[in-house]
């Protein structure tokens, strides 16, 4: 019962954290801020927000690994699959998509429109699965 509690509070604070520095944060500083200044903030805290989320799926595997022996076989299994998922949305945009941004964004050859718009995607996949995951948890 307790596990069952920490995990929904590891599963909450992924989404919440996803939904707030994507949804609400990151807008305000582009609505009230210089660009560069708001981008240099932003990706700041997009950052940490992948480390919270590398986090949060290593502690939401070793949860659903001890925690969930109430589950059946295909419902803990599909909820892994949800947590793999988001963390591979993570690596993806991250170690992938991030180092091409900024090159781009220093060549200038607008390709960083596209790669941003590629992200965005992700973030947006991967903030859907969160609400998933949550929905998974009752």
């Amino acid at each position: 019962m307790a596990l069952a509690k920490v995990r929904l509070l590891v599963a909450a604070l992924w989404a919440g954290s996803l939904w707030a520095v994507g949804y609400l944060v990151a807008p305000t500083l582009f609505a009230t801020l210089d660009r560069q200044l708001a981008g240099q903030i932003a990706g700041s805290m997009f950052h940490s927000m992948a480390l919270l989320s590398l986090g949060c799926g290593a502690a939401m595997g070793v949860l659903l690994f001890f925690g969930t022996r109430d589950w059946t076989p295909k419902r803990r299994r599909s909820v892994l699959l949800i947590v793999v998922a988001m963390v591979m949305c993570t690596v993806a945009s991250h170690f992938g998509l991030q180092p091409m941004m900024a090159a781009a964004k220093a060549a200038n050859d607008g390709s960083f429109g596209k790669l941003h718009g590629i992200s965005s995607t992700i973030y947006l996949v991967q903030s859907l699965l969160a609400g998933w995951l949550l929905w998974k948890q009752a």
